[in-house]
């Protein structure tokens, strides 16, 4: 018992410390994965709803966990993930995309540190676990 409450206590305090950047232009649908992400218990939880305010995330902290919506409004998504690759090579990257342009599997070999893709419609407390498996895991 107290093995589990050790480990517990040791999840809750990396999630805690993780870091996370939302990409998504839709401030509704942002600001609810933000909610859920922050239910879990993570304190540094941005909203960036394009291009420019993501590149400007990317330059000012170092995020563990980017979830980039692909249909971004300003057509940005392929230039947030280059530049977060680039500057942040340890991101792992969450895509959500309403489109089935890559429901193949393609988009693993287009994006280097994509790990996983989600429909824009999965439910939020899905993604919010999603957030806290690959911010938690050294892949």
């Amino acid at each position: 018992m107290r093995n589990e409450i050790e480990c517990s206590i040791t999840m809750f305090l990396g999630i805690q410390s993780m870091n996370v950047l939302i990409v998504e232009s839709n401030p509704n649908l942002g600001q609810i994965w933000k909610n859920h992400v922050e239910r879990m218990g993570v304190q540094k939880v941005a909203l960036a709803n394009g291009l420019e305010s993501a590149i400007h995330e990317l330059m000012r902290y170092t995020w563990d966990v980017i979830v980039l919506n692909l249909v971004l409004a300003d057509g940005g998504a392929m230039a947030v993930s280059d530049y977060a690759s680039f500057r942040q090579p340890d991101a792992n990257l969450l895509i959500v995309n309403s489109s089935s342009f890559f429901s193949d599997g393609s988009i693993f070999n287009h994006f280097s540190n994509v790990r996983a893709c989600l429909p824009t419609s999965a439910k939020p407390e899905d993604l919010a676990a999603m957030v806290a498996h690959y911010g938690q895991a050294e892949v």
